[in-house]
C-alpha cells in the first residue's frame, strides 16, 4: 500500500507547482494567466547590463568614477617617449575603482616606477607601475583610467604586454 500512496503523493506536489519545472513530457511551456484559460509564454532571461551600467550595485557608473581630465587622458595615451624594456606580459582585471589616475598594479616590478602597458589589439597607455606581491606569472589589476583609455570592457581579462620608460 505505502508503495502506491507515495507516487500519489509526489504527483500531486509536483502538480501544485504551477509549471516552475520544465515538463518532461515536452509540450509548450507556459503559465497559467487567470481563470480565463488564458496563457502567457513563459519568461525570457533578461541580458546583464553592460560596464555603462552601474559599477558595484551602488547606482554610480563608471564615468562618473573615472574623475581624470581630458589632459591627464591625453598625456597618459601619448606614445611613449621611447622603446623601453619590456618586463613582459600579464592578465589584468579592473582594480580598485574608486582610486585615481592611471595605474598597474604587478608582480612584474620590484620598485614603483613609469611605464607603459599595450594591449593585444595596440592600445598602449602610459601608467604608474606599482609593485604587489606574487609570482611575475601572477595577474594584475589596472587602474580605471587606463582600462577606459584602452577601450577594454570593465569585466575583461586583458592580456597586456608592460614595458618600463
Amino acid at each position: 500500500m505505502k508503495q502506491h500512496i507515495l507516487p500519489i503523493v509526489v504527483l500531486f506536489t509536483l502538480s501544485a507547482c504551477g509549471g516552475q519545472f520544465s515538463n518532461p513530457l515536452g509540450g509548450s511551456q507556459t503559465t497559467p494567466a487567470g481563470a480565463g484559460g488564458d496563457s502567457v509564454p513563459a519568461a525570457k532571461p533578461v541580458a546583464r547590463p553592460t560596464e555603462t551600467g552601474v559599477v558595484g550595485g551602488v547606482g554610480r557608473t563608471a564615468a562618473s568614477l573615472d574623475k581624470t581630465t581630458a589632459a591627464e587622458k591625453s598625456a597618459a595615451t601619448a606614445a611613449p617617449a621611447g622603446g623601453g624594456a619590456v618586463l613582459g606580459t600579464t592578465v589584468a582585471t579592473l582594480g580598485d575603482p574608486t582610486e585615481q589616475g592611471f595605474w598597474l598594479r604587478t608582480p612584474l616590478v620590484k620598485a614603483e616606477t613609469q611605464g607603459s602597458v599595450k594591449t593585444t589589439g595596440g592600445a598602449v597607455v602610459q601608467v604608474k607601475l606599482i609593485p604587489i606581491e606574487g609570482e611575475a606569472s601572477a595577474g594584475s589589476r589596472i587602474s580605471l583610467a587606463a582600462m577606459r583609455a584602452l577601450n577594454l570592457s570593465l569585466t575583461d581579462l586583458a592580456t597586456l604586454t608592460v614595458s618600463k620608460s
